[in-house]
């Protein structure tokens, strides 16, 4: 029988990063700058990035190679294990392989680690000291904590309030690292303190987080701005997950039909998903991409395709991308992760082109397939991850009933541990769907260019 763990040794870690910009049918439409709407020079960005990362967000090659000492930190947890779900497949009776690459072995507890280390690491040779940044459910802000450790840089994290709120030990893992934690919408910048006139009690969101970070970032000239999802550098790093997993299935004799990830800004579903489109466009595969998220923040499935920016003060360059509107403030759902207005111009432009497919669930299904996978798997997985979870559960159920043995590969971005609140409110029935009616969605959708 084949091994239910699919391992790599040290020595097949990826070399490069895949930039999936060298292959892309249509190229992806440039950022425009914030007040003039002009296109944005790259050296416009130096302020609050450093040269290395502007030169992969523009990178034209099909390979970057990893820095030696950026893989030497990798090898702390990767290449990180792939594993059939054979309890699952079992649990839901269906022919389908079940595949999930986990990435909750990280020691940040998620993916997000992918990227957080190399940016950690360009900054400290550009010489910078300090990195601002958001974080909504905290996995993102962990992340940076810690590479900002690991390179002895200071870090100060903006974590959008309803989350700071749902999951203080997220908050701990920050400040056991060095970082400075604050609620956001904060008072201590001028977007964060035009958020709290308008609405003392917001719950915040990624989108005035991330306002509030890049304000930091520019008046500091020791300070750089990071960015844990979205941007063309950041969706390349996280890469080497799904590099990865091809190695791990070929080992494992088989190619996925579907491939599922979860997706807010976008840089976990891209992580895993790149490669396999790469394979799209190259090859002809036709393997079934898709990307799932919540119904409370439905960027992908009912956002426009438009220039839009990344955050709610507008200081950040307009992107091309699927959007609700940067003023968007989604519910105070669990999967923290994923309450963003907007989606990754890479993903966005991939979705526009019809190679990879959206779909949005409610929090009580997506609850219900984690519960589900927790008692067949032994993990408990996160509320972003759960998203992903769900979507393979139902492609499983309709392999069973077309009796088709189809090859599932997901990704499952991190680990539930530090979101047991969210579970506490699942079983004792008090978690709610929360959605966007039809009204409200118009009213959004009429305010963007």
């Amino acid at each position: 029988m084949e091994d239910v763990r699919i391992l790599l040794s040290e020595q097949e870690l990826p070399t490069h990063w895949y930039n999936v910009q060298a292959d892309l049918p249509n190229p992806l439409q440039p950022p425009l700058n914030p007040r003039t709407g002009e296109i944005m020079a790259p050296d416009e960005l130096k302020k609050i990035f450093p040269e290395a990362l502007l030169q992969q967000e523009m990178a034209s090659e099909p390979d970057i190679e990893i820095p030696d000492e950026v893989r030497e930190l990798y090898r702390l947890w990767r290449p990180s294990p792939l594993v059939r779900a054979r309890r699952l497949e079992k649990a839901l009776d269906t022919p389908a392989r079940i595949y999930y690459k986990y990435e909750g072995v990280s020691p940040a507890g998620s993916h997000k680690l992918n990227t957080a280390i190399p940016q950690a690491y360009y900054n400290k040779q550009a010489g910078i000291k300090r990195l601002a940044t958001e974080t909504g459910a905290g996995q993102w802000g962990t992340a940076l904590a810690m590479a900002a450790s690991f390179f002895g840089l200071e870090c100060t994290v903006y974590m959008v309030k309803v989350s700071y709120r749902q999951k203080p030990y997220r908050r701990s893992l920050m400040q056991i690292f060095g970082a400075e934690v604050y609620a956001s919408p904060t008072d201590k910048t001028e977007s964060g303190r035009a958020v709290l006139a308008r609405d003392p009690d917001s719950p915040g969101s990624l989108g005035i987080a991330i306002s509030e970070a890049v304000e930091d970032a520019v008046q500091h000239p020791d300070t750089n701005y990071s960015l844990g999802s979205v941007l063309n550098h950041v969706v390349l790093h996280q890469t080497i997950i799904g590099l990865e997993a091809q190695k791990q299935l070929e080992k494992a004799g088989h190619y996925p039909d579907t491939v599922i990830a979860c997706s807010g800004g976008g840089s976990n579903f891209c992580g895993l998903a790149l490669p396999f489109v790469r394979d799209k466009i190259r090859a002809g595969k036709r393997t079934r991409i898709l990307a799932v998220e919540p119904t409370a923040c439905p960027s992908l499935t009912k956002g426009k395709f438009t220039y839009d920016f990344g955050d709610e003060a507008h200081l950040t360059p307009r992107m091309m991308m699927y959007t609700l509107g940067s003023d968007f403030v989604p519910p105070g759902i669990h999967a923290g992760g994923l309450r963003y207005h907007g989606a990754s111009p890479i993903e966005s432009q991939l979705l526009h082109d019809g190679l990879i497919e959206a779909k949005a669930y409610g929090q009580l299904a997506v609850f219900e397939a984690a519960v589900l996978f927790a008692r067949a798997e032994g993990i408990v997985p996160a509320p972003e991850s759960s998203h992903a979870i769900r979507a393979a559960v139902d492609e499983a159920l309709a392999a069973r009933e077309a009796g088709e043995a189809r090859t599932i590969l997901f990704n499952l971005s991190g680990h539930g541990f530090l979101d047991l609140s969210a579970y506490d409110a699942y079983l004792a029935g008090e978690l709610q769907d929360s959605g966007l009616d039809d009204a409200t969605l118009q009213e959004l959708l009429a305010k963007l260019p």
